[in-house]
């Protein structure tokens, strides 16, 4: 039965003010709760950081499908998740997946309510700043000293989804050292909107880029149904194998692209093993288009 249009205009902002009531409401006590934890020793501060993000997309109404295997259920070392970024979405998608930290633009960290989950979550705030790379550098290989995972946008910036922007190699210098940590890439794609196919003229329905602020981005997401984000999770790499951080850098952003390519295409997806020769003559991901 088709639902009047009126109905629809009715139903759509009822359902984003309830899933957003039912976000602070989780979101409250998660605060308090998680404050509590990082006073802890051991990994229950992790692991309700992920426990968080998972319900924090559920009640969004977003349904998170994964293909391919964590690397930190396997390795003994830490690893250094790289993924694509196109929205806000990508912290409660992946952070509901992989068991890490962000590296988090500075900026975020004077965000309201989103500047306290980030720190409660024990977000690395960058600023990308001459004077200040040392030591941030320093900071993240101290936290992947003490055995905790990372996990990074290394494009620098959110896109409109349609495209993985090259990786900006300078990311990449905290794999270096005597003690490298585990690369795994992963391709992170909304594919599916009201449970159909999503389209290129669909993406802005995700993708928060540009000057779009956060509110309205919500608004307009949280009115929707049948969403659901793809995660890609690629074989794990040993930086070692690369002679510097920019063929590193350009090998893993190949593979996260083409991954991201296929799920975009709705085609079947699976994992993929990094090359060890990668190629210099591609700008974007139209190759795998």
């Amino acid at each position: 039965m088709t639902i009047p249009l009126s109905r629809k205009s009715i139903i759509r902002p009822v359902r984003a003010v309830r899933r957003g009531v039912f976000i602070l409401l989780w979101t409250l006590p998660s605060l308090v709760l998680q404050a509590l934890l990082l006073l802890l020793p051991g990994r229950p501060k992790v692991a309700f950081a992920r426990v968080y993000w998972a319900l924090f997309s559920r009640l969004l109404g977003l349904r998170v499908r994964v293909i391919g295997e964590l690397a930190s259920g396997t390795a003994d070392r830490p690893v250094i998740f790289v993924s694509n970024h196109s929205s806000w979405i990508d912290i409660p998608v992946v952070g509901g997946v992989l068991d890490g930290c962000f590296v988090a633009k500075g900026d975020v960290a004077g965000w309201p309510v989103i500047g306290t989950i980030a720190r409660l979550g024990r977000s690395v705030f960058v600023t990308r700043q001459r004077g200040s790379t040392v030591r941030e550098r320093d900071l993240m290989r101290g936290m992947l000293g003490k055995g905790d995972n990372l996990i990074l946008f290394p494009e620098g910036t959110s896109s409109d989804g349609s495209r993985v922007l090259p990786f900006r190699s300078s990311f990449f210098s905290i794999a270096q050292g005597a003690e490298r940590p585990l690369i795994q890439p992963v391709s992170v794609v909304y594919d599916r909107l009201d449970g159909l196919p999503m389209g290129r003229a669909n993406r802005p329905v995700f993708a928060w880029y540009g000057d779009m602020d956060i509110a309205s981005h919500f608004w307009r997401l949280a009115q929707c149904r049948g969403l659901r984000a793809t995660v890609l999770l690629h074989a794990p790499l040993d930086p070692a194998r690369f002679q510097d951080r920019k063929d590193l850098s350009h090998a893993v952003w190949r593979t996260v692209a083409e991954g991201a390519a296929t799920l975009r295409q709705n085609r079947p997806a699976r994992p993929l093993a990094v090359a060890d020769a990668p190629g210099h003559d591609l700008v974007g991901d139209e190759a795998f288009a």
